[in-house]
């Protein structure tokens, strides 16, 4: 069948109102999928232009980052759902006025259906407004310990230490351990030896903590502190030292302290006791023999 012929055949079963009106319908389907889609891009890039780019005084950048997220949720879920209803009502005239007849039927199916996506948005908005955390914290949630990447109204993105995205429905958050919230406590233990002088241990300890406070001030809130003997080992003598740092600095003081006391326990002479291995050789017979 030549394009004349499919022509032909065509304008005999369908008048050229019908095809027109096709053509049309099509056009303004393609439309609206195009402006959704530039709705969602360029409003996405005013939100980080105004929270991110040009945050308020009266905002941090974590908040920023988080309400930025949000907004960017509403506002995709927003259009998706005025796109829907727009391309619902070129094939249903008054789509609208038929949704808002039958709200009491959607509310009774979002009733039985829906409990867990009620759940999720709800639990949401009481994360955001309680501020229980924030993009770029460290947080374990549901099992799951990581940064925050992301809290929308529906889920929350975890990015473990080992490169892992958690997508977590926030319904299913119902502790929150948040690492970013005040000062975290460093603690270090060391063992001595048993033959070693307790106190000239401690001491040689307390002048290095000094010394220590001085190069990581910016990173300490109180301390290192020495709080002496802490327990008895099968060779070693423990004693404790700890520190107040500030969010996530934790576990870097504490590499550095390691490495501190490593130093001067070295120079000082005072020995951390390690395993030892005595070999005894029988190859040459036994004395005397």
């Amino acid at each position: 069948m030549d394009l004349a012929s499919l022509k032909q055949w065509l304008l005999g079963m369908y008048t050229l109102e019908d095809l027109q009106g096709a053509l049309a319908t099509t056009l303004r389907i393609i439309t609206t999928l195009i402006l959704a889609k530039l709705l969602i891009h360029f409003g996405g890039k005013l939100v980080e232009k105004i929270f991110i780019t040009k945050p308020g005084k009266f905002i941090s950048d974590n908040r920023a980052q988080t309400l930025t997220g949000l907004l960017k949720s509403v506002l995709r879920y927003g259009v998706y759902f005025v796109a829907t209803m727009s391309i619902i009502e070129v094939f249903v005239p008054n789509a609208a006025k038929t949704v808002l007849a039958g709200a009491g039927i959607l509310g009774l199916a979002v009733g039985f259906g829906a409990q867990n996506l009620v759940r999720d948005i709800i639990t949401g908005f009481f994360i955001l407004f309680e501020d229980q955390f924030a993009v770029g914290e460290y947080v374990t949630v549901a099992g799951i310990t990581g940064t925050v990447e992301e809290i929308g109204l529906r889920v929350t993105k975890i990015r473990e230490f080992g490169g892992q995205l958690h997508i977590i429905p926030n319904g299913i958050i119902d502790t929150v351990t948040n690492y970013n919230r005040g000062g975290m406590q460093a603690m270090v233990e060391i063992g001595i030896s048993y033959e070693e002088n307790i106190d000239r241990a401690i001491q040689v300890l307390k002048q290095m903590s000094l010394e220590f406070a001085k190069t990581w001030a910016e990173d300490l809130i109180e301390g290192p502190d020495v709080l002496g003997v802490v327990r008895f080992g099968e060779s070693d003598v423990v004693i404790r030292i700890t520190a107040k740092t500030k969010p996530m600095r934790q576990w870097e003081i504490e590499r550095q302290l390691r490495k501190s006391i490593k130093e001067v326990f070295d120079k000082e002479g005072i020995e951390i006791p390690y395993p030892r291995r005595v070999l005894i050789s029988t190859m040459g017979g036994e004395p005397g023999a």
